[in-house]
């Protein structure tokens, strides 16, 4: 998750620090933590916290992204510049 974009990882329980609203507060990355294997979907189940600021990073700014994504080139892989 670290290394996709838009994502902040905050999971650091000794610190504690975790996904709160007033961390993801002005930031058009989202902040995820607390990420738990989830026994109910076998190996590929995942538990965790999401958060974020929904008023920034709304339709408008996935909007965009979306349309980015859409105007580059067949093969080339996106990277949203955040």
């Amino acid at each position: 998750l670290a290394a996709a974009p838009g994502v902040k990882v905050a999971d650091d329980p000794k610190a504690k620090l975790y996904p709160m609203p007033l961390t993801a507060s002005t930031k058009y990355a989202v902040e995820v933590g607390r990420v738990r294997n989830n026994i109910v979907f076998g190996d590929h189940g995942l538990d965790l916290f999401v958060c974020g600021d929904q008023l920034l990073r709304g339709a408008a700014l996935n909007a965009v992204l979306i349309a980015e994504a859409i105007a580059q080139p067949i093969g080339k892989p996106f990277a949203p510049a955040l």
